[in-house]
């Protein structure tokens, strides 16, 4: 399994190339919020990836290619920062077997820091591995949030940082104990489904505050919360909405 991530690796590591240091240079005008950057970096993974044997889904482009494995791509998770240069974005590929979430590849494009995690075989970060820091005291929680909450309940501080991906990632490491959204907020699985398995394998927890599948490469609409142990999710879900 841990070769079938090779693409992906190849692909992130080539978007990060191709954006650095490509700041302000605005929408794209194709699409609602849909920046220039976000389609230099949704041509490279298509190429990359369906040259791979892969069909991708992409926010940016909807289904390219086929093939047995499915990447959900988010090109650049984060694509306000990207172009205002602010050092916290990423590009996040889930790889699928129909509706199985078997591996994932987020790569941090500010810091060049590669999360990483296969199915029943552990996550690592630079090829190290990561753990969940196994925090159950909301009291003690940092947490991020996507959208921003109503009212203000438990936590020792929070954080809105601007990427899905990699704040699930920050909770796989350890350095956030909770990722959630907001009420006014929802996520499409590109956003989150890399990360998602790579705070999976590293010990975390997981819930959807309606009850439904986090684990589909469709074009819904969902509502994550990811934390570091299923005390701290079943906190978060007993608080909804906020």
């Amino acid at each position: 399994m841990t070769d079938l991530l090779a693409p992906l690796r190849e692909c992130a590591e080539s978007i990060g190339q191709a954006v650095t240091g490509r700041h302000r240079q605005g929408y794209s005008g194709q699409r609602e919020t849909q920046y220039h950057l976000d389609l230099v970096a949704d041509e490279i993974a298509i190429r990359i990836l369906t040259g791979a044997g892969y069909q991708v889904i992409s926010e940016e482009s909807g289904v390219s290619g086929s093939g047995e494995y499915q990447v959900v791509v988010d090109p650049i998770d984060g694509s306000t920062n990207c172009d205002r240069g602010v050092p916290f974005f990423s590009t996040s590929l889930a790889l699928m077997k129909g509706n199985e979430l078997v591996g994932g590849v987020v790569r941090n494009q500010a810091t060049g820091d590669l999360y990483e995690g296969v199915k029943g075989e552990g996550a690592r970060l630079n090829g190290s591995p990561i753990q969940s820091n196994g925090q159950i005291d909301p009291a003690q929680a940092l947490v991020a949030f996507s959208g921003f909450p109503e009212h203000r309940f438990t936590w020792f501080q929070n954080r809105g940082l601007g990427s899905a991906a990699l704040e699930i990632c920050l909770v796989a490491e350890g350095s956030l104990d909770v990722f959630s959204v907001a009420e006014q907020s929802a996520l499409n699985p590109w956003d989150y489904l890399a990360g998602l398995l790579i705070a999976r394998e590293a010990g975390a927890a997981e819930g959807e505050y309606n009850g439904l599948d986090l684990e589909t490469p469709e074009s819904v609409k969902r509502r994550p919360v990811v934390a570091s142990t299923p005390e701290l999710v079943n906190f978060y879900k007993n608080q909804w909405p906020f």
